[in-house]
């Protein structure tokens, strides 16, 4: 009887592993604080994200500017919705595409977490010196520009 090989998945050393395993440990970091504090989800929060940066933003848009799932982001954005941090409006050329953008209060949620992560995010990138933050930034355009080559 022979002995039938497997291919070995090395995860320690297998990219979207590694990758995926730093991004939650660094979400969970902030996630607690706006979920303890504000009762947002990483979902709600990302969607609160992509509107504080692009007022005006679609669904689609945020699905698109954060790689999550469709429903996912419609579930956020109806939560926000439903909380009132966050107001749709309807284009008037195209009454399919909303048009979303950050209530009063949702700003104000947004200004105070905002601030906290990108300290997290300084105090990541405060253990690269200044040429390996370049080089890192390089690398993920790089890396983003071939994971879009290969599935476009």
């Amino acid at each position: 009887m022979s002995e039938q090989t497997h291919p070995v998945l090395d995860l320690e050393h297998f990219l979207p592993y590694r990758l995926s395993v730093l991004s939650n440990r660094i979400s969970a970091d902030i996630a607690a604080f706006y979920r303890d504090r504000f009762g947002l989800s990483v979902t709600e929060w990302r969607a609160m994200a992509v509107l504080g940066r692009y007022p005006g933003a679609s669904g689609m848009d945020i699905t698109e500017r954060t790689a999550m799932d469709k429903v996912a982001v419609s579930r956020a954005v109806n939560a926000l919705l439903d909380r009132g941090l966050v107001l749709r409006e309807f284009d008037r050329a195209d009454r399919r595409r909303s048009i979303l953008t950050l209530s009063e209060q949702g700003q104000a949620v947004y200004d105070e977490i905002a601030p906290l992560a990108l300290k997290l995010e300084a105090s990541l990138l405060a253990s690269l010196d200044e040429a390996e933050r370049n080089q890192l930034w390089q690398l993920l355009d790089k890396l983003d520009a071939a994971e879009l080559r290969a599935h476009g």
